[in-house]
């Protein structure tokens, strides 16, 4: 089961950031794939605005993580597009078990993925317009898909 959704601007992309977040459980894995300036980090403002997060949402490419409090969730959003060049070092198994994770640049670390996750790819299309094709891996997931229609 897959669903695409098209959005036409970065107040779509929140929007649609934002019914993910009304949707999701804790714990959860989002995985986001797609091109630099693709709009990840716009989907993930929506969806941190869902969850009760009161702090401005930005990207963390070279912080690799922020972590955000909202409204008993804790959101953990990462950027792993740089991991490899920095050096970084950290247990990104203790992220993926508690509170909703949101992981950029997610095959860097391919072989510590939970087996069941959200997986969003998104396409660039002319100037503001973006595709996200949504893949749940397991039943959770496949849920999320059906709450937001």
């Amino acid at each position: 089961m897959t669903n695409k959704f098209k959005t036409s601007s970065a107040e779509e992309t929140r929007n649609l950031g934002y019914k993910v977040g009304k949707c999701i459980t804790m714990p959860s894995v989002i995985l986001l794939d797609g091109d630099l300036a693709a709009g990840k980090t716009t989907f993930t403002q929506g969806l941190a605005k869902a969850l009760g997060v009161k702090k401005v949402v930005n990207s963390p490419s070279f912080t690799i993580m922020k972590s955000y409090t909202g409204e008993g969730v804790d959101l953990h959003h990462l950027d792993l597009y740089r991991l490899d060049s920095v050096g970084y070092d950290f247990d990104l198994e203790d992220y993926l078990v508690d509170g909703i994770a949101v992981i950029e640049w997610p095959f860097q670390v391919e072989e510590v993925l939970p087996e069941e996750y959200l997986l969003i790819k998104i396409d660039k299309g002319n100037l503001d317009e973006r595709t996200f094709t949504f893949i749940p891996k397991g039943s959770k997931y496949e849920g999320v898909l059906k709450c937001i229609g």
